[in-house]
């Protein structure tokens, strides 16, 4: 399989594992300068390239946090988990939330998010007028306890 990437802007970075473990590709800030998130404000943040998997191959492009940013600085994706549906084609953003009480200034090229190609089931759906009991029922919420 083969995931394309378009640069949409010349100064983009095209996504990259930055190990060979790495399940995801981090994406980057495509900035022409500096953007400074305040607490508790979210920036829609340009990544300058668009991608492309194969229209049947059964899998999905989803855009998750850099553990670093959100675990330091309180920056992770304002939606948490992003899906690039396979039918678009334009440019990735990424919603970054600053939850933290500090302001965070990204700075282009900075790695603020991960690609990552997950296999996606998509079942038939049929109206049911009621549901197979279980033991749990309708109980959720905490419904199963803490420990």
């Amino acid at each position: 399989m083969k995931l394309k990437i378009k640069r949409l802007r010349e100064d983009a970075k095209l996504p990259e594992r930055m190990t060979a473990q790495s399940a995801g590709y981090d994406l980057c800030a495509c900035l022409a300068e500096p953007l400074t998130i305040q607490p508790g404000e979210t920036e829609k943040v340009p990544t300058g390239i668009a991608a492309q998997l194969e229209a049947e191959s059964g899998y999905v492009l989803l855009t998750y946090a850099r553990s670093g940013l959100a675990a330091k600085h309180g920056l992770a994706p304002a939606n948490c988990v992003g899906v690039i549906d396979l039918d678009y084609r334009g440019e990735i953003f990424i919603p970054l939330h600053n939850s933290s009480q500090t302001a965070y200034t990204i700075q282009p090229g900075e790695r603020i998010a991960q690609l990552v190609v997950t296999p996606i089931i998509t079942p038939e759906i049929e109206e049911a007028g009621s549901l197979d009991d279980t033991a749990r029922g309708e109980g959720g919420f905490g419904s199963t306890g803490s420990r």
